[in-house]
C-alpha cells in the first residue's frame, strides 16, 4: 500500500497544509491537484481508493478521499461557494484565513466566528452535476470492480445518529425521516443568522454556499426520495458532484471517473431543513427555489452524498479488462499483446455464439460484427459506422431471446433488454423531460452512455392499440436506430443528444422498427430445455476464455480503420460492374451496408485497412443473407 495513509483519510488536511503555505495564492490550489495526480501514480495506489460503486456508504469515513464511476444524468445550474474566508477569535481577536474549496460546511474553530465584512473574503463558482452509476453495467464488470479493490474500510461511527447504515439495496425500501434526525441533532446544536448564512454547534460551521435562494418547506419525504436513474432495478448510490475545474470538457452522459472528497455531513440534512421552515414566514414572491426544486437539488446526504472532485477524466470504456486509456503509451503493449492472438480469439467466439444460436454459423458472423460496430464519425446528420441488426425468425413463445440477452449480458460491459409489449409502449418513459417545476432532467429509458448494448425483444409484441405516448415511444426508438440521436424533451422545444448505441432487434418476422440489416435466424437443433441449453454452454466456457471474448469486443470498438486508395479504387469499380449485371439488385445504399460490413469483419479479424480478400468475404457474407432472406419469403408467401 502507499505509504502515509494521510491523503486517503485526511485529504482536507493535505490541502490545508498547501493552502497554509501558500496563502491567497492560487498556486496552491494547482500543487493540491499535482500532489493527488502524483499520488494515484504510486503502485497500484487507485486500488487502495475506496469505491463508491464498491463501498456501502455507511463504510466510508466522512471527508475521506474516494472514487466513483458514474454517468452524468443531469447538470444543475452553477453555484457560488466561499473560496476563502476570514474567522475572527472572539477573545484574541486573532484573524485567520480557511479555506472553502473542495467542503459543503466552513471550519470554524472554538471561539471563531466568520467575519463577513472582511475584505480577503472570496466568493468563486463551480458546478454540480448530478450522477448516477453506470445504466446497464453489467455484473461481471461490477465484481471484477469489487475484485481489484483493495481499499481497507470498517463501518463508519462517526455519524450514525443521523443516518441507518444500510446496503444500497435498501435505499429503495427507506422512507426519508429529516425531521426525527433533526430532534436528534436538536440539544447538541445551537442555531442563528449572520446576513441570511447559518451555522451550528461547537465548532461552529457555516454553509459555504453563498447564495443558493431562499427554500419552501412543505416538503413530502413520506415517499422514497426518487433518485431519477434511467433504467428500472438499478441499485448503487446516486451522487451531487462538485467540480472546481474544467466542467466545461464535461457534458450529460458521459461516463466518468471521479476522485475526490466525500461529503455526508448531517448538518446539510440539517441546515436544509431549518431553512425550510424558516421560509415559511417569507413571501414567497421572494422565494426563487421552488419546494419540489429544493427537495431534488438538496437532498440528504445520507442518501445522496456529495463528491467534491480534485480529479476527473471522461472514461471511453467501462471495461475493467483494458487500460482506462487506450491512447497512451502504455497501453499499446497491451494492445499489441492481444492483437497477436486475435485469430483463435475470434474463431473461439464464433463458435460459442454458434452455439448460442441454436447451431446458425451466419446469424453469428453478423452478431459479431453487429457488437464490435460503433458510430465512429458523422458526416451532416447521418452516423457512420452504426450497425443496427434485426434477427427474425426467433422462436415465439420461447425463452430463446431471454436467454440470448443473458449471453449478450457475460460480453459485454452495458446493456439493457426492452421487453416491447403493447403495455411497456404505452406506459414506460423513453424520452428524458425537463421538469421545470423541480429544474431537473427527469430520466427516460433511452438516457444511456455510449456503446450500451440496447436489445429489442419484439417477439412479446401482440396485437393491440398504442397510445400516443406509446407512438412517441416508437418513433424515439425509430430515430435511435436511424440517426442515432434522441430528442430529449423540453417540454417548449426538443434537444437533440448525440448517442452510440448498438441496437439488436429479436423478432418473429421483420421487425417494425428500422434495421441495417436483417438476418433469419436458421436453427440446427431446438434443445427440448432452453435454460439448461444456454446454462450449460456458459458454464463450458473457461473464465480466462470468457475473459478474452470480452476484451475482444471491446478493443476492437477503438480501433482506427482506413481504405486505400488502391481498394477504393476496386471497390468502385466492382460497384460499378455489379450494375452493369443487374441495375436493379444494388443500390447505393447497399454499397454503403457493404462497406460498413466490410469494415467490421476487417476490424474482427485485427486488420485496420481493407483488403480485397475481405471486401470478398463481405460480399459473399451479404449474398448469403439476401439468399435466406428469399427463401425464406418463398417458404412464407411474403415479406419478412
Amino acid at each position: 500500500m502507499p505509504c502515509g495513509e494521510d491523503w486517503l483519510s485526511h485529504p482536507l488536511g493535505i490541502v490545508q497544509g498547501f493552502f497554509a503555505q501558500n496563502g491567497v495564492n492560487p498556486d496552491w490550489e494547482k500543487k493540491v491537484i499535482e500532489y493527488f495526480k502524483e499520488k494515484l501514480k504510486e503502485n497500484n495506489a487507485p486500488k487502495w481508493v475506496p469505491s463508491l460503486n464498491e463501498v456501502p456508504l455507511h463504510y466510508l469515513k466522512p471527508n475521506s478521499f474516494v472514487k466513483f464511476r458514474c454517468m452524468i444524468q443531469d447538470m444543475f445550474d452553477p453555484e457560488f461557494y466561499m473560496g476563502v474566508y476570514e474567522t475572527v477569535n472572539q477573545n484574541t481577536k486573532a484573524h485567520v484565513l480557511h479555506f472553502g474549496k473542495y467542503r459543503d460546511v466552513a471550519e470554524c474553530g472554538p471561539q471563531q466566528e466568520l467575519d463577513l465584512n472582511s475584505p480577503r473574503n472570496t466568493t468563486l463558482e463551480r458546478q454540480t452535476f448530478y450522477c448516477v452509476p453506470v445504466p446497464g453495467e453489467s455484473t461481471w464488470v461490477k465484481e471484477a470492480y469489487v475484485n481489484a479493490n483493495q481499499a481497507r474500510v470498517s463501518p463508519s461511527t462517526s455519524y450514525t445518529p443521523s443516518r441507518h447504515k444500510r446496503s444500497y439495496e435498501d435505499d429503495d425500501d427507506m422512507d426519508l425521516q429529516p425531521n426525527k434526525q433533526k430532534d436528534q441533532h436538536a440539544g447538541a446544536r445551537q442555531a442563528g443568522g449572520v446576513g441570511g448564512l447559518q451555522w451550528c454547534g461547537e465548532p461552529k460551521r457555516l454553509e459555504t454556499e453563498a447564495s443558493t435562494g431562499q427554500q419552501l418547506n412543505s416538503l413530502n419525504f413520506s415517499s422514497p426520495f426518487d433518485l431519477n436513474f434511467p433504467l428500472p432495478g438499478e441499485k448503487g448510490p446516486a451522487c451531487l458532484v462538485k467540480v472546481y475545474e474544467d466542467w466545461d470538457c464535461f457534458k450529460v452522459n458521459d461516463i466518468l471517473e471521479l476522485y475526490g472528497i466525500l461529503s455526508v455531513d448531517p448538518v446539510l440534512s440539517i441546515l436544509n431543513n431549518d431553512e425550510r421552515d424558516a421560509s415559511a414566514l417569507l413571501d414567497p414572491m421572494e422565494c426563487t427555489d421552488t419546494a419540489e426544486e429544493q427537495r431534488v437539488h438538496s437532498p440528504p446526504a445520507s442518501l445522496v452524498p456529495r463528491i467534491h472532485v480534485i480529479l476527473a477524466q471522461k472514461l471511453q470504456h467501462i471495461n475493467p479488462l483494458l487500460p482506462a486509456c487506450l491512447n497512451k503509451e502504455e497501453s499499446k503493449t497491451f494492445v499489441s499483446s492481444f492483437m497477436s492472438e486475435l485469430s483463435p480469439v475470434r474463431a473461439e467466439l464464433l463458435g460459442f455464439l454458434t452455439h448460442a444460436l441454436l447451431g446458425d454459423s451466419l446469424a453469428a458472423e453478423y452478431l459479431i460484427l453487429h457488437l464490435i460496430s460503433t458510430v465512429y464519425t458523422r458526416r451532416d446528420v447521418l452516423p457512420l459506422g452504426k450497425f443496427t441488426v434485426n434477427l427474425s425468425g426467433c422462436p415465439r413463445n420461447s425463452t430463446f431471446t431471454e436467454h440470448l440477452y443473458r449471453i449478450i449480458q457475460h460480453l459485454v460491459p452495458a446493456s439493457f433488454r426492452l421487453q416491447m409489449t403493447i403495455e411497456n409502449m404505452n406506459h414506460l418513459k423513453f424520452i428524458p423531460h425537463k421538469d421545470y417545476t423541480a429544474n431537473r432532467l427527469v430520466s427516460g429509458l433511452l438516457q444511456l452512455p455510449s456503446n450500451t448494448s440496447l436489445v429489442i425483444d419484439e417477439t412479446l409484441l401482440e396485437q393491440g392499440q398504442l397510445d400516443t405516448p406509446g407512438v412517441h415511444n416508437v418513433t424515439a426508438l425509430s430515430n435511435l436506430i436511424t440517426w442515432q440521436k434522441v430528442d430529449y424533451d423540453f417540454s417548449y422545444h426538443q434537444m437533440e443528444f448525440p448517442c452510440n448505441i448498438n441496437v439488436l432487434i429479436t423478432s418473429e418476422g421483420r421487425s417494425l422498427l428500422p434495421a441495417d440489416c436483417q438476418i433469419h435466424l436458421q436453427p440446427q437443433l431446438i434443445p427440448p430445455n432452453m435454460e439448461e441449453y444456454m446454462n450449460s454452454l456458459l458454464s463450458a466456457v473457461l473464465p480466462s476464455v470468457l475473459n478474452k471474448f470480452r476484451i475482444y469486443l471491446t478493443l476492437l470498438r477503438f480501433l482506427e480503420y482506413s481504405i486505400s486508395d488502391e481498394i477504393t479504387k476496386a471497390v468502385e469499380d466492382d460497384f460499378v460492374e455489379m450494375r452493369k449485371n443487374d441495375p436493379q439488385s444494388i443500390t447505393a445504399d447497399d454499397l454503403h451496408q457493404l462497406l460498413v460490413v466490410a469494415r467490421c469483419l476487417s476490424l474482427s479479424a485485427g486488420q485496420t485497412t481493407l483488403s480485397r480478400e475481405r471486401w470478398l468475404r463481405a460480399k459473399q457474407l451479404e449474398s448469403l443473407r439476401r439468399t435466406r432472406l428469399q427463401q425464406q419469403k418463398c417458404v412464407n408467401g411474403n415479406e419478412l
